[in-house]
């Protein structure tokens, strides 16, 4: 390789401009952080000692200071409604959107930020007020998304499902699902009042949003039911397999009582046989095994229970089995079971509960919409036993 009398030059040359740039990248650096107030790296020294109390009075002098720290003022806005301290977040928030040197981009910013701040407040209808205004803006999905929570939190459906309606579907997420809900519940409302034309309008709607709505065909079947059709009700209810087969717990009480009221009763404890044995489920087996008590007594519910016990061994299943197993042997051993029974039991309490497949909230009741993060059917009749026995 042949050496070039120039690069002698060069070399020099490309030295002199980093050293100069360097020195103006400093020089910039020093200027900024002397603007800085004091109490703003005292604040900082604050939080990497972990002591938020003493950086928030830090940074609010800061604030004093030098009220041109913009970012600032969101930054500790935000810090207040994650404490809970809403009244102080929304003075912060407020004073931003009254400030008349903020830049447009900056004031819907600090309009999103005011009306998160009245909803975490609930402060529904002036939340609800700024994130309507927003709705023309950059943060338009946003405001959206807010609006289904506020509409949600007042029970207006029709509202909710304009809103949902406009929101895009993504990959991870469809609407499909809670729209179906919220038809659900402008016909349970409808049902509550005798109006059952209506409310079977709302549930053909959910159907054709949703057509795997399991709580829209538990709605229709309760509503045949209601008139007196009981065979266009089983007819509805068994439409649930299909649907989601996790869901069967929950229409089998019904679906027996309508047999029950066919005179069919033998022909209902078949079906659900026949689920049980194809969609194992602890509920399931619990409403198999009170039919079977009644109609062919403690034997046979104890053989149902132990022959399930045998496919999917459970502490619930021997709960029940143990339950039975009282009223078939004699007195002498019904002491020494009932002590069994009883320590099974205590340990069932744990286990016999419903958990949320999002966030993973537990209940000993079921839920349609999950009461801790809010998802609509995400909180499965399963009890937490058959999560953790599932490989």
């Amino acid at each position: 390789m042949e050496f070039e009398l120039w690069w002698l030059v060069a070399f020099p040359l490309f030295f002199a401009l980093g050293w100069v740039a360097a020195r103006i990248d400093i020089k910039q650096l020093v200027s900024e952080s002397r603007a800085l107030p004091r109490s703003y790296f005292t604040g900082l020294n604050f939080l990497l000692n972990e002591q938020p109390d003493k950086a928030i009075d830090a940074f609010l002098e800061a604030v004093k200071v030098d009220p041109q720290t913009i970012e600032l003022h969101f930054a500790l806005g935000n810090l207040f409604r994650r404490r809970g301290e809403t009244d102080r977040a929304i003075r912060m928030h407020q004073n931003l959107v009254d400030r008349a040197d903020l830049g447009p981009e900056q004031r819907i910013q600090a309009m999103a930020e005011l009306g998160h701040d009245f909803l975490k407040a609930g402060l529904l209808d002036r939340a609800e007020t700024i994130f309507v205004k927003l709705r023309d803006s950059s943060l338009h999905e946003i405001a959206q998304k807010f609006l289904l929570e506020i509409y949600q939190q007042e029970k207006e459906w029709v509202k909710a499902i304009e809103v949902a309606r406009e929101l895009p579907d993504t990959a991870g997420h469809l609407w499909q699902k809670e729209i179906a809900n919220f038809f659900c519940e402008l016909a349970a409302v409808e049902m509550a009042h005798s109006r059952n034309d209506s409310a079977r309008r709302y549930l053909e709607q959910a159907i054709a949003t949703n057509r795997k709505c399991v709580r829209a065909s538990i709605l229709q079947g309760d509503l045949e039911a209601s008139e007196g059709n009981m065979e266009g009700a089983l007819s509805i209810w068994k439409r649930v397999e299909q649907q989601n087969p996790v869901y069967l717990a929950l229409v089998a009480a019904r679906i027996m009582d309508g047999y029950r009221k066919l005179g069919r009763v033998e022909q209902g404890i078949q079906l659900l046989r026949a689920y049980l044995t194809q969609h194992p489920s602890l509920d399931l087996l619990d409403a198999v095994f009170q039919w079977e008590m009644e109609k062919e007594g403690p034997r046979a519910a104890y053989q149902l229970v132990r022959d399930e016990l045998g496919r999917n061994p459970t502490l619930l299943g021997l709960d029940k089995l143990l339950e039975a197993a009282l009223l078939t042997v004699s007195p002498e051993q019904r002491k020494d079971i009932e002590l069994v029974k009883g320590l099974v039991h205590s340990h069932t309490r744990r286990v016999a509960r419903y958990r949320c497949d999002e966030c993973g909230f537990k209940s000993r009741q079921f839920y349609w919409r999950c009461p801790a993060c809010g998802g609509w059917e995400t909180y499965p009749p399963k009890r937490t036993e058959e999560y953790d026995l599932t490989p």
